[in-house]
């Protein structure tokens, strides 16, 4: 997704290649998992973390070149607007005290990238939607240099042909237009990747999209926008509405959106990957010149780059990702459903949660895809978006309950028990549950604190300064690493 590309136009001729060359790539791809051509090492998992930069008093700072510059560290590059950075933490196995290894990586990193951006007047911030964000600032001059980005814009915009509308609707309404994508820059996330067997790979996504209103729900991070309290996870909504290549027509003719949950359970990765090209047109078609069989029939791992580069443009909450390591290819999960923060130890307990629950939902007797409705699941997703904590989800053979209520009773002893099976070292499972386990007996996740601080803040302060305060406050809590349902308000 985060490959670059070349500033260009595109003529029809070259929608046409990239259309043959995608179902080419499209047909090796299925020879490749016939033929089993895949790294059987299973147990990695990786991690992407998506960042504000922020000024002293928490407005954006325009500064992710010079900071990255700084930073001089690889793992670390580039977003959407110029407020945005993205570390990638590199992969290791699900094992052992892998999570505190985690903390102790990601925590040196980003105190360094901290103490860097310092020297260009910036801080560092995990937050999904950073409260401080206005309209005057999200225009196309806040996007950053990559032509990858420009182009991404003008595709999105020439497919439209009009301004985008953003209406949600949560505990107050916000409804502007936009003429640039800049928007959705708003929205920054954390990235789970887990290698996944292809024969797997089905179950695995199954169980990711099963859960995905659960991890909203207590992961929620994201309650303001412009300067409005909307939903608990407003992320959801903007991005699903800044990025949708659809006029209202093709809306009212049931065109799929390009952010999409899915519409079935699914049997084979295979399925994800024959939707994307044929329900999706390109949006950058640009054709390498590799042949993919030849590669194949040579022994070697073709890269399908014009495969990979659509996927990149169909934008699952779960997506599956196709790429090559030490020359062997391989398939992973990227769940994409979290928001950034509060902290690092709040983004690992998340993190501990998926994997453990996911390692249990997969290898069940009776999968929990086959008790519940594709559209329950879905339900679910929105329920947790916009309620956060207080959003009710169904669950098969309990029905509908409240979230904080299936995770305390079901799901905490399940995500234990599959943390257990992945051999994850039972003090760094037990801390990490511990977390997920208060913030459900107190009621506080980001998203709750924020919303309470503000309102606190508020009392005392117009809305502008309030938002400012308390994400000044939201930011020294962050760089505490103490977790959120653990924070005093003002």
């Amino acid at each position: 997704m985060g490959d670059e590309v070349a500033d260009t136009t595109f003529s029809r001729e070259n929608r046409q290649r990239y259309r043959d060359k995608v179902k080419l790539c499209l047909d090796v791809f299925a020879r490749m998992l016939a033929e089993a051509r895949f790294d059987p090492d299973k147990r990695s998992i990786g991690l992407e973390i998506e960042l504000n930069l922020t000024e002293e008093t928490g407005d954006p700072a325009l500064a992710n070149t010079h900071v990255l510059e700084l930073i001089a560290d690889d793992d670390f590059q580039t977003e959407l607007a110029q407020f945005n950075i993205e570390i990638n933490i590199p992969p290791r196995k699900l094992e052992g005290p892998v999570f505190t290894e985690l903390e102790e990586t990601v925590r040196r990193d980003l105190n360094h990238a901290e103490e860097q951006a310092q020297q260009a007047h910036a801080h560092m911030m995990i937050i999904g939607i950073l409260p401080t964000l206005t309209e005057q600032l999200l225009n196309g001059e806040a996007l950053s240099a990559n032509p990858r980005y420009k182009l991404l814009n003008e595709q999105i915009f020439a497919a439209r042909g009009e301004d985008l509308e953003i209406d949600i609707r949560g505990v107050e309404r916000l409804a502007i237009l936009a003429d640039t994508i800049a928007p959705e820059a708003a929205c920054t996330s954390v990235q789970l990747h887990q290698l996944v067997d292809p024969a797997a790979f089905g179950a695995h996504w199954n169980a990711a999209q099963a859960i995905a209103g659960v991890q909203l729900a207590i992961g929620a991070n994201s309650p303001f926008f412009f300067g409005r309290e909307l939903w608990r996870e407003t992320r959801i909504a903007l991005f699903e509405q800044t990025t949708d290549t659809r006029p209202e027509e093709l809306k009212a003719q049931g065109v799929r959106p390009r952010v999409w949950f899915g519409e079935r359970w699914i049997t084979s990765i295979f399925d994800l990957f024959e939707e994307n090209v044929r329900y999706f047109p390109a949006l950058l078609p640009v054709v390498e010149d590799e042949d993919p069989v030849a590669v194949l029939e040579s022994g070697g791992a073709p890269k399908l780059q014009e495969l990979r580069l659509h996927n990149g443009t169909v934008y699952r909450w779960n997506r599956p990702i196709y790429d090559i390591a030490r020359g062997r290819p391989h398939l992973r999960v990227e769940n994409r459903v979290l928001p950034a923060g509060p902290t690092i130890v709040d983004t690992l307990a998340n993190a501990a949660f998926y994997y453990g629950l996911v390692r249990v939902l997969v290898e069940d007797d009776r999968p929990i895809w086959t008790q519940m409705s594709f559209s329950a699941a879905e339900d679910n997703f929105y329920s947790g978006a916009r309620e956060g904590l207080d959003a009710r989800v169904f669950w098969p053979g309990v029905g509908e309950v409240p979230a904080s209520e299936l995770v305390l009773r079901r799901l905490l002893p399940m995500a234990r028990e599959g943390l257990s099976r992945w051999g994850v070292d039972s003090g760094d499972a037990d801390r990490l549950l511990e977390i997920i386990e208060r913030r459900c007996v107190d009621h506080v996740n980001g998203a709750s604190w924020q919303a309470a601080a503000f309102h606190r803040l508020y009392d005392r302060l117009d809305r502008e300064d309030a938002l400012r305060e308390m994400t000044v406050r939201y930011r020294e809590h962050m760089h505490s690493n103490e977790p959120v349902h653990t924070w005093p308000l003002p």
